[in-house]
C-alpha cells in the first residue's frame, strides 16, 4: 500500500496510511468539525481537569448539539454511517483527552448501547433521543467490589421481583459517570431463576448511594463511583425487556471492547503528536533531539504501533458493519491495541525525558490514562483467554 500524504482527506499526521480516507466525505466532514470543537473547547482545559480530577460533564450537552452522541441508533442518527466512522469519533475524543472519550463512551456505548440492545421499542423511544441530545446522562453498573473479570459467574447484586416491582440489593464499583448520571443501567442476578437482568435505575433513587472514587493515577477526569444499592425499587417497566442473561451483557461489551481498541489508537496518537512536537522543539547538544537516531527510532516504533492498531480496528469495524463481529474479534483488537498503547506512551514519555512526568510537556496525561485502558473493558489476560477459547475450542477460565 502506498503511504498517502497526511494532508489528503484531512488525515492526521499519525495516520500514515490515511485510513480516515476510507470514510465517506460526509463522515470526514463531521470529524473535521469535531476536531475543531475539541481544539477550542477541550484541549486547552484538559490538563486542568485532569489535575483537579474534575469531570467535564458539561460537554455532553455540547456533544449532543454537535450530534455525535446519536449516530449508532436508528432513532437518533442524522444519516446512516459506518462502524469505523462512529469509532473514529471515539478516537478523536481520546486523541484530545482520554477522560472525555471515556465520559462519552460510558454514556453512549455502555448506557445507550444497553438500552438499544436490551430495551423494548418503547424504552428505546423514551430514552435514546434524550440521551443523544445530552439532556440526560447515562452510566453502566456491572463491575462489583469483589467481582470484575468473573462477573459472568459471580455477580453478587441481586434482583427480587415483588409484584410489578423489583428490589435491587448489592454494590457496584468503578462506575463511570456514576456520581451524576440521570439513569444507571444496573445488572443484577434474579433470585428466582439465577439469570442476569438489566434495570434502568432513575436517579436519585431511594436506597442508592454513589460515592466518588478518589486518589487515582489514571483517567482522573472520569468520575468513577462506588455504588451501594439497599432495597432500591425499580418498576417492571424499567427492566430491560430484551435482556435476560449474561449473553446480553456480552453483546454490549463486544462493541464497547472494540470502541476501547479505537480509544487506544487515539491515545497513542495524542501521545505521539505531543512527543514529536517536544522532540522538534527541545534542543540538546546544540540541535533538536528529533535529529538523534535513538529518538527517531522511538517515534518510528510508535508510528508503527499506531498503524498496526488502526489496521486491526478498521478490519474489526468492517466485520461489525457486516454483522459478523464476534467476541474473539473485539477481544483481539482490544488486547493488541492496549498492549501497543502501553508500549507507545512509555516511548513517548522517554522522548520527553524528565519533563515527560509533568503535565506541561504534553505526554504525562496520556501516559497515565493508558493504564486504565489497558485494564477496563476486559483485562489483557481475559481478552487473551477469550481469543484462546476461539482458537482451541477449550475454555481456560478458572471455574
Amino acid at each position: 500500500m502506498t503511504i498517502v500524504s497526511p494532508e489528503t482527506s484531512h488525515a492526521l499526521s499519525a495516520d500514515l496510511f490515511a485510513f480516515q480516507g476510507q470514510l465517506t466525505a460526509e463522515e470526514q466532514l463531521v470529524l473535521v468539525e469535531l476536531r475543531e470543537f475539541l481544539d477550542e473547547h477541550v484541549r486547552p482545559f484538559a490538563d486542568d481537569w485532569w489535575e483537579r480530577a474534575e469531570s467535564p460533564r458539561h460537554l455532553l450537552r455540547r456533544f449532543g448539539e454537535l450530534g455525535i452522541l446519536g449516530y449508532g441508533f436508528e432513532e437518533t442518527r442524522p444519516f446512516a454511517s459506518s462502524s469505523a466512522f462512529r469509532n473514529w469519533i471515539g478516537l478523536e475524543l481520546a486523541r484530545c483527552d482520554p477522560s472525555t472519550a471515556v465520559l462519552v463512551g460510558v454514556h453512549v456505548g455502555l448506557g445507550m448501547g444497553s438500552i438499544a440492545l436490551g430495551g423494548s421499542q418503547e424504552q428505546r423511544a423514551e430514552w435514546l433521543p434524550r440521551l443523544a441530545s445530552g439532556e440526560l446522562i447515562a452510566a453502566f453498573g456491572l463491575t462489583e467490589p469483589d467481582h470484575g473479570s468473573d462477573t459472568a459467574r459471580g455477580l453478587a447484586t441481586t434482583a427480587e421481583r415483588r409484584g410489578d416491582e423489583w428490589v435491587l440489593n448489592g454494590a457496584k464499583r468503578w462506575i463511570g459517570n456514576g456520581t451524576f448520571a440521570d439513569v444507571i443501567v444496573i445488572w443484577a442476578r434474579d433470585l428466582a431463576d439465577d439469570s442476569v437482568k438489566g434495570f434502568l435505575v432513575r436517579t436519585p433513587a431511594s436506597g442508592l448511594t454513589a460515592t466518588k472514587i478518589d486518589r487515582k493515577i489514571s483517567m482522573r477526569s472520569v468520575e468513577n463511583a462506588d455504588i451501594e444499592l439497599v432495597d432500591v425499587v425499580v418498576p417492571e417497566r424499567d427492566r430491560l425487556q430484551r435482556a435476560s442473561s449474561f449473553r446480553d451483557v456480552a453483546r454490549v461489551l463486544r462493541h464497547t471492547r472494540l470502541e476501547s481498541a479505537w480509544h487506544a489508537a487515539g491515545v497513542s496518537m495524542g501521545a505521539f503528536e505531543a512527543a514529536l512536537a517536544y522532540a522538534q522543539s527541545r534542543t540538546q547538544f546544540g540541535r533538536p533531539i528529533a535529529s538523534f537516531q535513538l529518538v527517531q527510532q522511538k517515534l518510528a516504533d510508535v508510528a508503527t504501533n499506531i498503524t498496526a492498531t488502526l489496521a486491526i480496528d478498521m478490519a474489526a469495524s468492517r466485520l461489525s458493519d457486516d454483522g459478523q463481529l464476534d467476541e474473539q474479534h473485539s477481544s483481539l483488537a482490544k488486547a493488541f491495541a492496549a498492549g501497543r498503547l502501553r508500549q507507545s506512551v512509555a516511548l513517548c514519555r522517554e522522548i520527553a525525558g524528565g519533563n515527560g512526568v509533568q503535565l506541561d510537556a504534553g505526554v504525562a496525561r496520556y501516559f497515565g490514562d493508558a493504564e486504565a485502558i489497558y485494564t477496563f473493558e476486559g483485562t489483557h489476560e481475559m481478552n487473551s483467554l477469550i481469543l484462546g477459547r476461539a482458537l482451541t475450542g477449550i475454555a481456560a477460565f478458572i471455574s
